[in-house]
């Protein structure tokens, strides 16, 4: 990932005395890293997560440290966010008595080493430390972990999809937007439409879908393949994240720490796999259907052929880039890792 000011200058617009850039044809490049601070500091900041429960009382303090780079680049319309970060965050703990008598107070640190564009869709790891390693001080720190690393994680995704939206940039692509040449002015006639014709208007500018499909080849037996898409704990090996899998037809699953869940609508063993999928960040009440079909030409060599249908072309955030991360998703975080884990290349 080029680094902030390092990009192609043939590229890179610079800011016209009318501060257009015309049809956003060529990189427009802002730089986000102290807007990100700022952001991640009200994010985090002062955040109480216990206030008493169990006696325990707990708070996040300060952002004490970001590190990295963070920018938007939009080109033709188009927002293209980057970001590597590392953050350190303070909190303090503080352990009662029953009678409200002061325990233990401790301070201690959240880590996180690695935010980034490129796992946009995935949690960062966060590393927990107290500055006190005796009993009390370890049943602060599991509280924080229990209690805090959610609420953590929440803020981090709202800046994740801040950035998805263009960040401090959003606003100056709001207020550049010039309608294109010739083009009428919107009628006066639409602000007085009725409540139906807009209603109508609003849903179809929303109903847009998609299908992936995917072969792929692994140099193993079709039934072995079936048992590892089918196997929360081979799941869990090869995605290192939280699995639960149900092998039952009508059964439930839940990969990728719940970033997906969804249902088994038909199993044939060592054959077919159909499954009703649905990621979190989608709109509500939306659900696709996926189908792997594995056939076995000879023995040693597997086909699997993927079909997705019904995938959303925006997120619940308005992100256009649903169906172009489902089958990265798919070929990177699945298939590529299957080979590069079980020794199933080609």
């Amino acid at each position: 990932m080029a680094k902030y000011g390092e990009g192609d200058k043939r590229w890179i617009v610079e800011d016209r005395p009318d501060g257009s850039n015309v049809h956003n044809w060529h990189w427009a490049e802002t730089d986000c890293l102290e807007w990100s601070r700022n952001l991640l500091s009200k994010l985090l900041s002062d955040l109480t997560l216990l206030d008493g429960d169990g006696n325990l009382f707990i708070k996040t303090k300060n952002l004490e440290k970001l590190d990295g780079e963070a920018y938007v680049n939009v080109r033709k319309g188009k927002i293209i966010p980057g970001y590597e970060l590392n953050l350190s965050l303070s909190w303090e703990g503080e352990a009662k008595d029953a009678d409200g008598k002061s325990l233990l107070k401790v301070d201690g640190s959240v880590e996180i080493p690695y935010i980034s564009d490129e796992n946009a869709d995935e949690d960062p790891e966060i590393k927990f430390t107290v500055r006190d390693d005796g009993p009390i001080g370890k049943r602060l720190k599991e509280a924080m972990i229990a209690k805090g690393k959610e609420v953590i994680l929440e803020k981090v995704r709202f800046y994740v999809q801040t950035m998805a939206k263009g960040g401090p940039a959003k606003d100056e692509l709001e207020t550049k937007k010039v309608a294109p040449k010739g083009q009428a002015p919107a009628k006066k006639e639409a602000a007085g439409s009725s409540p139906a014709v807009v209603e109508k208007k609003e849903k179809k500018s929303k109903e847009g879908f998609k299908t992936i499909t995917l072969t792929e080849k692994f140099s193993c037996r079709a039934r072995d393949m079936f048992e590892i898409l089918m196997d929360e704990n081979r799941w869990k090996g090869f995605t290192q994240s939280n699995a639960r899998i149900s092998k039952e037809v009508g059964g439930e699953f839940s990969i990728f720490d719940g970033a997906v869940t969804g249902t088994n609508v038909e199993l044939q063993e060592g054959k077919l796999i159909v499954q009703k999928w649905r990621f979190g960040s989608w709109p509500d009440g939306i659900v696709s259907t996926v189908r792997l079909t594995l056939d076995e030409p000879e023995p040693g060599l597997t086909i699997v052929k993927l079909t997705q249908t019904d995938i959303p072309e925006e997120d619940r955030y308005g992100n256009a880039t649903v169906v172009e991360n489902t089958e990265i998703g798919w070929r990177d975080l699945i298939f590529h890792k299957i080979r590069a884990v079980f020794g199933f290349g080609i």
